[in-house]
């Protein structure tokens, strides 16, 4: 990427629409991003209405999304939706049904984590501007984004074993229904602790003010870029890992709470303080005890 202008006149109102989104690197990262994100919550929604579809006895929300139109999906999606919502484990190969977890797992942090990155990408997006209006060779957004989510791949492969564990241990019927009785009480303690910790609010300043870190490691090394994200990744899910934990206790495929965890994980991010934390901290905790309370 460089500084170099171009004339795209000559041609029609789409070529130059479809010029501007590829000379624009804010354009197209905000584009690609927002359809990635749109498609994450298609298929997440898409594999809730067939998992509501398939309980009988319901859970909350199921009506809402019985209510809902299932959408013909092709055969590999059929197969894909089978084998996260099926009871665990599947006869045949563990590794296939273990990808399918990771994958909807991956897709969960798409959907509820990367638009609270908006801020980190937007900052890289200005100053990669700055730097492409002064000449100066650039590494595009796309690169940083790759590396942030890679780290949450990595992430959803270690709660695809936490799954796959927690509902052993636990017994339930089905893997993505909540983990009840000690499991969920666990999840819900450990989710509300950790809001009070200082390695919690040590991560959360370091997604709120991404400036200083962008412009302090500034490169123009695709590799360097890639570690970048990385590392912000890193900083991610020091904040939020904890959070995720509560889809265990209220079930993973709970696209209600999804949304919620997601809002919540952005308003986190932008606003100053402990307050929110300590407040989420404090239902998770009341919620724990009322958990352990029924269950006893």
């Amino acid at each position: 990427m460089s500084g170099e202008q171009h004339d795209f006149s000559h041609l029609d109102r789409a070529g130059r629409a479809t010029a501007d989104v590829a000379r624009s690197p804010r354009l197209a990262v905000t584009l690609t991003i927002g359809i990635g994100v749109a498609f994450a919550w298609f298929l997440l929604g898409a594999m809730a209405i067939r998992g509501a579809e398939s309980r009988p006895a319901g859970a909350p929300g199921d009506m809402l999304l019985k209510n809902l139109p299932s959408l013909p999906l092709p055969d590999f999606l059929d197969r894909f939706f089978t084998l996260c919502l099926a009871p665990a484990p599947l006869a045949g190969p563990a590794v296939v049904q273990a990808s399918a977890l990771v994958l909807m797992w991956f897709l969960m942090a798409v959907a509820t984590m990367l638009p609270s990155a908006a801020p980190l990408i937007r900052t890289y997006c200005e100053i990669a501007d700055t730097a492409r209006m002064k000449g100066e060779p650039v590494v595009h957004p796309l690169v940083l984004v790759a590396g942030y989510l890679t780290t949450w791949l990595a992430a959803s492969m270690g709660f695809t074993m936490l799954t796959l564990a927690v509902y052993a241990f636990a017994g339930s019927g089905r893997m993505l229904d909540p983990a009840v009785g000690l499991a969920g009480v666990a999840a819900l303690l450990v989710a509300g602790l950790y809001q009070f910790s200082g390695l919690k609010q040590a991560c959360l300043e370091k997604c709120r003010n991404p400036f200083s870190i962008l412009f302090a490691n500034w490169s123009a090394k695709p590799a360097r870029i890639f570690r970048l994200g990385l590392e912000q990744g890193v900083w991610c899910l020091g904040c939020c890992w904890a959070l995720m934990l509560v889809m265990f206790a209220v079930g993973a495929m709970n696209v209600f709470w999804m949304a919620l965890i997601g809002l919540f994980t952005l308003i986190e991010k932008q606003t100053a303080g402990r307050v929110a934390s300590r407040v989420a901290g404090a239902i998770l905790l009341v919620w724990a005890v009322a958990l352990l309370l029924v269950s006893a």
